[in-house]
């Protein structure tokens, strides 16, 4: 049978892979083109417009699908294997050229908020984190299947290939980390953690690993208080974060409006209460695209507080569509899971990208419900920051691909596939003959055969 005609009406039958993850990826990048549009005057510099913002997001999105479409049309799994066993070798250049402060011509350490998180690479800012996150999935997925295959050579003994190839780089990255946010290091690290697990981790190593995890958060702890607030200072932001039992709210109603005190209190209550006010306020059909009041109160509100502005402009049905896409991806990303058969570095590279992706949108919208303190991580694919739009480009292009692929698979298993047992042809005569008599189609010949043993039945039965 010929191909169907290739026309622009059946374009989207031609796309392989997974067509949910393709919807949900596509939803995703229009929110962030919308969303960003309408967002926040802050992004605004000199003489730019909103239209200039939208065109540089435009030009994101842009890089974005050109990834996707890239790793899509990558057939080749050992291909995506062999880039993964460098993505620890990645991440710990990138975190030791961030920890060192570089500062060359064409790669500079970029301090911000008294944290070093972002590399200048020739003029193109990078936040670091973003990229880590992808590649550690990645990594570790190739690290746990080639255990699990016997293809590490070096060391001999099972429990130091362990050591060297994933406990080891784990916690190197964690302590990297730390530095720049605790909340990135947990998160990362609770991701990382999961993989290992998933990939088979006994409990009795995963609970030695956590130990040694608790264990690096407290010895940086130590640093902190020994050095008298001058190291680790993060570690300090978290702490107060977490230990701030300072009703700010009541110290604004009581301080003289105008006065040191009274700016101090609200800028501490300024961005989380004005979340929950654009959540408050969006009701539920929102206030419009374009009609938020919160962006001009909230600076980071393309960033960290995405959600409460897509809450606050299209409402609970907004709010609720975009917690359908992300779900929808985690389920998604199961069932790629199950088609992928029993190549471990797929399953583990799908199901650790869907839980990234996922993790990170939850995560995102707790902090705006204020359940939790600040984290200060992005809605994926949605939020403004050209490289984690990137990164999480490249990590939907890697499941779309192995989406793909794993259909391919099936597709092949079933067209090699043999019925389970053939029909003899008497078997088929003796259903074809017990048909005909059901339906009362049978021949007259077959009838008088019939007639004849009924007689010689009641002639027995009479003793003739």
């Amino acid at each position: 049978m010929s191909d169907k005609k290739r026309t622009v009406w059946n374009i989207f039958d031609r796309i392989e892979g997974d067509k949910v993850v393709w919807i949900i990826a596509l939803m995703l990048i229009l929110f962030s083109i919308v969303c960003i549009f309408s967002s926040t005057s802050r992004l605004l510099e000199g003489t730019q417009t909103r239209i200039d913002i939208v065109r540089s997001q435009l030009f994101v999105v842009l890089g974005g699908l050109v990834l996707i479409i890239i790793c899509y049309n990558i057939k080749s799994i050992k291909f995506f294997r062999w880039l993964s066993k460098w993505g620890f070798l990645l991440s710990f250049v990138l975190l030791a050229l961030l920890l060192s402060k570089v500062n060359l011509p064409l790669l500079r350490s970029i301090e911000l908020n008294g944290a070093r998180r972002i590399l200048q690479v020739a003029g193109f800012q990078m936040h670091v984190f973003e990229v880590v996150k992808v590649a550690m999935v990645m990594y570790l997925a190739w690290a746990l299947d080639a255990f699990k295959k016997k293809e590490l050579k070096w060391p001999e003994k099972d429990i130091w290939k362990k050591i060297a190839y994933i406990y080891a780089p784990f916690l190197v990255t964690i302590v990297m980390i730390i530095p720049g946010s605790n909340s990135a290091a947990l998160f990362i690290g609770g991701i990382m953690f999961i993989v290992i697990l998933l990939g088979g981790g006994n409990m009795r190593d995963m609970a030695i690993l956590g130990v040694a995890a608790v264990v690096i958060i407290g010895a940086c702890w130590g640093i902190y208080e020994i050095s008298d607030h001058k190291y680790m200072d993060r570690i300090g932001t978290a702490i107060s974060r977490i230990s701030d039992h300072e009703d700010w709210e009541q110290k604004v109603l009581d301080s003289r409006t105008g006065s040191s005190e009274y700016y101090k209190s609200l800028d501490k209550i300024r961005q989380p209460y004005s979340a929950k006010i654009a959540i408050k306020e969006g009701g539920f059909f929102g206030k419009g695209p374009g009609q938020s009041t919160q962006r001009y109160v909230v600076p980071d509100i393309s960033e960290d507080y995405m959600y409460s502005f897509i809450v606050e402009e299209y409402g609970l049905w907004g709010g609720l569509i975009v917690i359908f896409l992300y779900v929808s991806l985690l389920a998604r990303g199961s069932i790629i899971v199950r088609n992928c058969g029993k190549d471990t570095y797929a399953k583990l590279s799908v199901a650790g990208l869907c839980l990234l992706i996922t993790g990170q949108a939850f995560l995102h919208m707790f902090v705006n419900a204020d359940i939790g303190p600040m984290t200060g991580q992005t809605l994926p694919l949605i939020s403004h920051g050209n490289s984690a739009f990137l990164c999480f480009s490249l990590a939907f292009g890697i499941i779309l691909s192995f989406s793909r692929i794993a259909q391919r698979r099936i597709e092949k298993e079933q067209r090699d596939a043999q019925p389970l047992m053939e029909l003899k042809e008497n078997v088929q005569a003796g259903l074809q003959d017990l048909d005909d008599f059901e339906s009362g189609e049978m021949k007259d010949e077959e009838e008088e055969n019939l007639q004849e043993i009924e007689l010689t039945d009641e002639m027995n039965d009479y003793g003739v």
